[in-house]
């Protein structure tokens, strides 16, 4: 068994992602003594979907960003779009019930084979 060094990296997926090349790395922490600036960077970028008593709702957020702990940029983008995946959807779902946005609906269909219909 070889020793691979693991990092974490900070990953932004917008809600129009298509795979994992659509995935921007924001930041990367080499050294475990550099992940509680990573983490604090990462809770900024996502407060904007966190209601009045600081919970995150996937509802509301604009952009998704995960923290990945891998060995490589190219394993992290895999990892973050997989792992964002469940929650893309059900944003895109929420955008199309509540406000009947077929943007959002094309990209269910076209990305993540999901019909939802507006009714």
């Amino acid at each position: 068994m070889l020793y691979q060094q693991k990092y974490f990296y900070l990953c932004h997926i917008p809600l129009s992602a298509e795979g994992m090349d659509d995935v921007v790395i924001v930041d990367k922490a080499e050294k475990s003594t550099d992940f509680p600036a990573l983490y604090q960077k990462y809770e900024e970028l996502r407060s904007h979907a966190c209601n009045d008593d600081g919970l995150y709702s996937v509802i509301r957020a604009d952009d998704i960003y995960v923290i990945i702990r891998t060995t490589s940029d190219k394993r992290a983008k895999e990892n973050a779009f997989e792992e964002s995946r469940a929650s893309l959807v059900t944003n895109l779902e929420h955008r199309v019930m509540q406000n009947k946005d077929q943007n959002a609906q094309q990209i269910l269909r076209n990305v993540h084979d999901v019909e939802l219909t507006l009714s």
